[in-house]
């Protein structure tokens, strides 16, 4: 029997509007233009009322808003979604972590001064590269110019708590090209950085050319070189790598993400979220409409399931292990009233022999070769 609390303290809320569809992006996302804004947001208003009807909200310490692009609304729209927010979730840590992804150019005072009014204290911001043509391939609609206005406008506003997503093993990019944008990102000093390595999904645009052999990536030896360097430079210039591919001042990690990664329970809201609560995962409706027209007749679950132990054990050592504080041994025999080594004996054992992990008093986490490698990790607790 699985031990944990399972009441949520984080909530994730899902606006799926963007201006376009990038390339790579494979997220429940739409093109804003026509779409029914101001529905979505009385559906969301009903997904909300009805969630806390039967999971009341208690100590809430993170609030994360993605997309999608969410500062798409217009200011008065979101001075209304996120009065909604504050109206159904309003029992809250006095440290609340609340963030909102952003895209570069579409946060004006106006539109910045409504969030930091509605309680957002945390931005992160989809950059992906500092370089012009670069962000041209991956098909976003900012250039670095919108980069600089925006972390600019949010500083005037108010905001000390910034991030940004970056992203290597690009269509074209080289090792160069990546060393440029670390250098313009750190003269930033932001509080937090993410940088992803890309990956190619289905359903996108880069899966169609990579298919057809007309997609331009960098070799694996220039992809690996771009990764070393990352974390090598984000060290020497203060960050901690707490995750694979984040790195934060001290204090400044995503107490959000973070909940993921220590596979806490979390409301899931909006068209195509994803929730976790009471050992149980569920799935929304993906499309605006479907989505919209579901909340009428109660909650809009695509789909629900309940969460074996072991597949709860086998999560928490996939997200955990992305740490790199790893897993720790207390934690695993609090949630599930067993021992580590006694569920996952063969693959610990493999995979610190082989030099992927290693075994310390406390747990297990990744060596620096397993920070190089970890899906090859991860996917040792899937065949147990």
């Amino acid at each position: 029997m699985i031990q944990k609390e399972t009441r949520p303290k984080a909530v994730y809320i899902h606006i799926p509007f963007c201006t376009n569809k990038c390339h790579y992006c494979d997220f429940n996302s739409y093109v804003l233009k026509g779409q029914p804004v101001m529905d979505y947001l009385d559906a969301l208003e009903r997904e909300m009322e009805l969630t806390v009807r039967q999971v009341p909200p208690e100590g809430i310490k993170t609030i994360f808003v993605g997309g999608g692009t969410p500062t798409v609304l217009l200011p008065d729209q979101m001075s209304h979604f996120l009065q909604l927010v504050n109206t159904y979730f309003p029992d809250r840590v006095e440290d609340l972590e609340f963030s909102m992804e952003a895209n570069p150019g579409t946060t004006d005072l106006e539109k910045l001064q409504a969030m930091k009014e509605g309680g957002v204290n945390r931005i992160s911001f989809g950059v992906q590269s500092f370089d012009n043509e670069l962000l041209l391939e991956l098909g976003r609609i900012h250039n670095t110019d919108d980069v600089y206005r925006s972390l600019e406008n949010a500083r005037a506003v108010g905001f000390d708590n910034l991030s940004i997503d970056l992203m290597f093993g690009l269509p074209k990019q080289t090792i160069a090209h990546m060393e440029d944008t670390l250098d313009k990102a750190l003269k930033l000093d932001l509080q937090h950085y993410s940088i992803y390595s890309l990956k190619i999904e289905e359903n996108t645009l880069f899966h169609t050319l990579f298919n057809k052999n007309k997609l331009p990536l960098p070799d694996e030896d220039d992809e690996l070189a771009m990764y070393l360097s990352i974390m090598k430079r984000l060290k020497a210039a203060g960050y901690e790598q707490y995750e694979i591919s984040n790195f934060a001042k001290p204090g400044r990690q995503s107490r959000h993400n973070s909940a993921y990664w220590h596979n806490d329970s979390y409301y899931g809201l909006g068209a195509g979220a994803h929730g976790y609560m009471h050992g149980s995962r569920h799935v929304n409706i993906k499309g605006v409409q479907p989505y919209i027209d579901s909340t009428s007749k109660g909650l809009p679950l695509l789909e629900q399931f309940e969460v074996s132990e072991h597949e709860a054990m086998e999560d928490f050592m996939m997200v955990g292990l992305r740490l790199l504080d790893g897993v720790k041994r207390d934690n695993f025999r609090l949630q599930f009233d067993r021992e580590l080594e006694e569920v996952f004996p063969e693959q610990l054992r493999r995979l610190t022999a082989n030099g992927l992990l290693i075994a310390d008093s406390q747990g297990y986490r990744l060596s620096e070769q397993g920070l190089l490698f970890g899906n090859d990790v991860f996917v040792q607790f899937l065949e147990g």
